[in-house]
């Protein structure tokens, strides 16, 4: 049976400590887990949030990866560095979160989006599959998966389909390393959503479930039916998390252009959008 959770960044940036005391929200609102998306490593006691996670029957389905200004898998010397450290550090906290995936654009920082010279993209794509595959090993040796999210274009410049993705995943070859694919950026860069997710196949490790504006899955033109269907034709197992952002969290609504509300509030994104999806796909 799929697991139906939802993104901290619904509720609040950075996940800290203190955001222990939102995780009953969660649990409230209906989530089988909670995907927690975690801006550093640092900023959470694990055995914490573990110990919360389980006396309100929740679990960490994935960590969202925050590819921020300074990590970039094809950036400078630096900026590799910083996201080797903290895709690892991120791993750590994961083993004893007892969380399966991290996810997210892991090859570069979000909002670098910028035509590059055909020389230049084959450069970036040697460094960022070397990178890769010692993060995969890493991921490996832990028992963890890492999940590479194609975003629309005006996000990124590297990986904006399923197709691109797909390439990158069997570049670096490795059974630790697959997609996740958003309903949200699969609107804007796929000509047939459901295609794209048969194409993933064995190698769709998690889904953002979103509407097509952002707002709760459901209330929007996207065509559900088609990937429920293509979801159980690859036999999909997975999670189903809402990924939303509303302008009340504004360091996310400014990198997300989040400029308005999608729902009533954010407790009818999760509510009515969990709804939807345990009716729709029998979660």
């Amino acid at each position: 049976m799929l697991t139906i959770g939802v993104n901290t960044f619904l509720l609040t940036s950075p996940f800290t400590n203190e955001s222990v005391d939102i995780i009953r929200q969660f649990k409230d609102w209906g989530c089988d887990a909670i995907e927690i998306a975690l801006e550093d490593a640092s900023h959470i006691d694990p055995h914490l949030i573990k110990r919360a996670l389980d006396d309100n029957g929740l679990r960490c389905s994935s960590i969202c990866a925050a590819m921020g200004p300074g990590r970039d898998l094809r950036g400078t010397n630096e900026e590799q560095q910083n996201s080797i450290d903290y895709i690892s550090q991120v791993l750590d906290v994961m083993a004893i979160l007892d969380c399966p995936v991290m996810v997210g654009p892991l090859y570069s920082t979000v909002g670098r989006a910028e035509r590059t010279a055909e020389d230049d993209y084959k450069a970036q794509w040697d460094i960022v599959v070397k990178q890769l595959k010692t993060l995969a090993s890493r991921a490996g040796d832990l028992g963890k998966k890492l999940a590479i999210e194609p975003l629309n274009r005006y996000e990124t410049d590297f990986i904006n389909t399923c197709e691109q993705a797909l390439k990158l995943v069997n570049a670096v070859d490795h059974p630790a390393v697959g997609l996740l694919l958003d309903t949200y950026h699969m609107n804007i860069e796929e000509k047939n959503s459901a295609a794209a997710i048969r194409k993933a196949g064995k190698h769709l490790f998690h889904v953002h479930a979103c509407g097509c504006d952002r707002g709760a899955p459901g209330n929007d033109h996207i065509d559900w039916v088609g990937i429920r269907d293509a979801l159980k034709e690859v036999n999909y197992s997975g999670s189903l998390v809402i990924e939303s952002f509303t302008p009340a969290v504004e360091v996310v609504a400014k990198a997300a252009s989040i400029w308005r509300n999608f729902e009533p509030s954010r407790e009818a994104i999760a509510v009515q959008g969990i709804s939807f999806l345990r009716s729709h796909f029998g979660a």
